[in-house]
C-alpha cells in the first residue's frame, strides 16, 4: 500500500467547550485534528502546531502521541498554548471565540512529506499564515496538497480581508474541502454551483462542500456533473471535529486509492472519475458520522469506519 509521509500544518489547542452551562476541553484544532485522525486511520502523519510547553501543551502532546501521529520539531515553542472557546446551541452547533498566537518559523525540507494538509486560520493569521504559503510551494514541488478553509470569521475579520490569500491556497492545492457556512461567509449569496466551478478552474482536481445533515457536494476536474454524498444516519451529540473528521478520511481514502502523495498521483487525479474518487468520498462520510455520534473532536479507528460502511453496505473501507 502506498504510505507517504503526511504533514498537517496549523493550530493545535483546547477546546474549552460550553454546552448548556456544562463546561469541559477537549484537545482540538482544525489541522491537528485531521493529523490525528489520520494517525488513528493508520497513516503516517505528523502535525507542525505551535504551542506550549506547559499542562495544555502536554495534554496535547500525549493526545498526538496516542493517536499515532507526531509533532514536528518546533511545535512547541509558544510561550502559551492556545485556547479556543466553543459555545454549543440547542443543535449541538458551535460558536467560537480564541485566546492565541500562531507562528511557522521553519518549513519542511524539500522531500520529508509527500502530503501536506492545511486550513483553518494557520493561513491567514500572520506571522504564521506567511509561512503556511511557503510550506505549501515546498512541499508542492513533489507531493500533493489539501486545504479545508474552515472559515473562523473571529480571527479572519471580514471576506475582503483573506479572500485573496485563500484563493491563493486553493489555487495551489489539488484538494479543497469546504462547508456551505464557509462559502456563505466568503460570497456571499453567490450561487454554491458558482463557486465550485471557479474553484475547479483555479488548479484543484478534487472540490468537496460539505452540507451539515444534508451530506456534501463534490466536483472533480474530469467529470462535468457533481455528484451529492448522503450524509449516515446517527444521533448527534455535537459536531465539534465533524468537519476535520470528514477531512482525515477524505484525504486517508484518497492516499490508498493513490490519488495524494507526489505529482504523479495529482495528475492521476486530475483523470480520475467518479468510480474511481467514490470509496474515498464514503470514508470520509462515514469517519464524520462517528464523529459526530461522540462528544468533541473524536476520531475513529480504521476499524471503526469500516465497521459502519460496511453496516450501510458502502464502499470506501479496506
Amino acid at each position: 500500500m502506498n504510505r507517504p509521509r503526511l504533514l498537517s500544518v496549523g493550530e493545535a489547542l483546547i477546546d474549552v467547550v460550553d454546552q448548556h452551562g456544562r463546561t469541559f476541553e477537549h484537545v482540538g484544532g482544525s489541522p491537528m485534528n485531521v493529523a490525528c485522525g489520520l494517525g488513528r486511520l493508520d497513516h503516517d502523519s505528523t502535525i507542525r502546531a505551535w504551542i506550549a510547553r506547559d499542562e495544555r501543551g502536554a495534554r496535547i502532546r500525549e493526545w498526538v502521541t496516542a493517536a499515532g501521529a507526531r509533532l514536528a520539531p518546533g511545535s512547541e515553542d509558544a510561550e502559551r498554548t492556545p485556547v479556543a472557546y466553543a459555545t454549543l446551541d440547542l443543535h449541538g452547533h458551535a460558536e467560537y471565540t480564541f485566546d492565541l498566537e500562531w507562528q511557522l518559523n521553519d518549513l519542511p525540507a524539500e522531500g520529508d512529506y509527500q502530503h501536506l494538509h492545511t486550513g483553518s486560520f494557520a493561513c491567514t493569521l500572520e506571522p504564521g499564515g506567511s509561512g503556511v504559503v511557503a510550506a505549501v510551494r515546498v512541499v508542492r514541488e513533489h507531493g500533493t496538497i489539501s486545504y479545508d478553509l474552515n472559515i473562523r470569521p473571529a480571527l479572519m475579520e471580514s471576506p475582503a480581508a483573506v479572500r485573496d490569500r485563500i484563493e491563493e491556497l486553493i489555487g495551489l492545492s489539488d484538494v479543497v474541502k469546504a462547508s456551505d457556512e464557509d462559502i456563505e461567509w466568503l460570497y456571499g449569496d453567490l450561487p454554491l454551483e458558482q463557486v465550485i466551478d471557479d474553484w475547479r478552474g483555479r488548479g484543484p482536481k478534487l472540490v468537496v462542500v460539505t452540507r451539515g445533515p444534508w451530506g456534501a457536494i463534490a466536483a472533480l476536474t474530469a467529470e462535468r456533473e457533481l455528484i451529492q454524498m448522503d450524509q449516515l444516519p446517527v444521533t448527534v451529540a455535537d459536531t465539534v471535529g465533524a468537519g476535520d473528521s470528514f477531512m482525515a478520511g477524505l484525504i486517508s481514502g484518497l492516499v490508498d486509492a493513490d490519488f495524494v502523495g507526489s505529482r504523479a498521483a495529482a495528475a492521476r487525479l486530475a483523470v480520475a472519475r467518479w468510480a474511481d474518487v467514490r470509496p474515498a468520498l464514503q470514508r470520509a462520510v462515514a469517519t464524520a458520522a462517528i464523529t459526530v455520534s461522540r462528544a468533541g473532536a473524536y476520531g475513529p479507528t480504521r476499524g471503526e469506519v469500516d465497521a459502519a460502511l460496511a453496516a450501510a453496505d458502502l464502499p470506501g473501507g479496506d
